[in-house]
């Protein structure tokens, strides 16, 4: 969501100011906005569940960077009636509290004192509780689209929030048995293989949905995530686990409002920007901005996967142009695996009789394209 709010920040600070023409104008306040805090996160309730919260600061809009991480924070949940819970932090701007048992009914808001000794509140809210996902489904018309479907039979909850965590399962474009380890060429086991990889993505959209014009408190069909056409990410196997939190009215629409102030803009017709406070607010300077809403809620998920057999002509794209290129160099006569090939971009494809075929490392190392060989332990 940290992207969603970099987005946002501009819009928001901006105001009416952009609008969209053909002759850019960067009015002075743009320039000038710097140092706001960000807080993005949400206090998590059940039993064992860990709270992360990110702080940053804005930067000045003409920046490449618009956020810095906000460093050395001392962040409590605090529970109304009593109770603190410590929330450390983990570096770059990001908190994380330990294992905890907040019980969903009571009153909870996040603390937050700044190394330069500021301290700002949240108000607090109500830790809610959160109806099970009943089902996680898929479509492919083109693109593939995931979809949850949910119910709350006390016609309690009636906002919603979901994001999720997407792994995707994928191979190198040539196999090979080989490895090169300190100028030695050795035989890959299950441990160091790199024909199959796994890489994992966050949602970046804020995904929220009502059923308050509903007799009953029932979402169908809500698109969560979206696999463009003949992505790589489903090019074997594609998982994704979704979260789902319930939420207040006040929080859905700020979140509605960042939700078309980033995602909707793009012409005349579009919602125009606007402002909204979150529920923080600066101890010592009531008037200072802060960007962020803090709610209170257990968390339920649940995952799916999809296979590329399940799928109709989905022909991905390599992500690699060149991997006709093989080239072919003796064996060292005193040990064959003796391996001293000067350029790093190549390793060992198989062997020749009396010789060594090579071909572009990216092409053989799935772990080339930024994925990791060991498999997930849901996988």
């Amino acid at each position: 969501m940290k992207k969603i709010l970099q987005i946002f920040v501009f819009i928001m600070l901006a105001g009416s100011t952009l609008i969209v023409c053909k002759k850019p104008y960067e009015p002075p306040l743009i320039k000038g906005i710097t140092n706001f805090l960000v807080i993005d996160g949400s206090i998590i309730c059940g039993n064992n569940s860990v709270t992360t919260i990110t702080l940053s600061r804005t930067k000045a809009l003409s920046d490449s960077i618009l956020f810095d991480p906000e460093l050395n924070a001392v962040l409590t949940i605090e529970q109304e009636g009593g109770g603190t819970f410590n929330v450390s932090e983990q570096g770059n701007g990001m908190y994380r509290s330990q294992p905890l048992n907040l019980a969903p009914g009571r009153q909870y808001r996040l603390k937050v004192k700044t190394a330069d000794n500021r301290e700002y509140l949240s108000g607090f809210v109500a830790g809610k509780t959160t109806p099970a996902i009943d089902s996680l489904t898929w479509k492919q018309d083109g693109n593939v689209t995931v979809s949850v479907h949910t119910h709350d039979p006390l016609n309690d909850t009636r906002y919603y929030r979901w994001d999720y965590t997407e792994t995707w399962n994928y191979a190198s474009i040539y196999s090979t048995d080989y490895g090169v380890n300190n100028g030695l060429i050795f035989v890959k086991d299950a441990n160091t293989q790199t024909d199959s990889c796994w890489r994992t993505g966050t949602s970046t959209n804020i995904i929220t949905g009502s059923s308050l014009a509903l007799n009953e408190d029932v979402i169908s069909n809500v698109p969560v995530a979206v696999v463009s056409q003949h992505d790589e990410r489903i090019s074997k196997g594609y998982s994704i686990l979704v979260r789902q939190y319930a939420i207040s009215e006040a929080a859905f629409r700020y979140l509605q409002l960042i939700q078309k102030n980033t995602q909707q803009l793009g012409s005349l017709f579009d919602a125009q920007p606007s402002q909204l406070k979150g529920n923080i607010q600066c101890v010592d300077d009531p008037n200072e901005p802060v960007i962020g809403f803090i709610s209170a809620s257990a968390v339920t998920d649940k995952r799916i996967f999809i296979r590329n057999r399940q799928l109709k002509n989905w022909i991905y794209a390599l992500p690699v142009s060149d991997c006709t290129s093989i080239i072919f160099i003796a064996q060292d006569p005193t040990d064959y695996r003796i391996y001293t090939y000067p350029d790093p971009l190549f390793a060992p494809y198989y062997f020749t009789s009396g010789g060594i075929a090579l071909t572009r490392k990216a092409c053989l190392y799935c772990t080339e394209q930024g994925g990791t060989n060991v498999k997930p332990s849901f996988w």
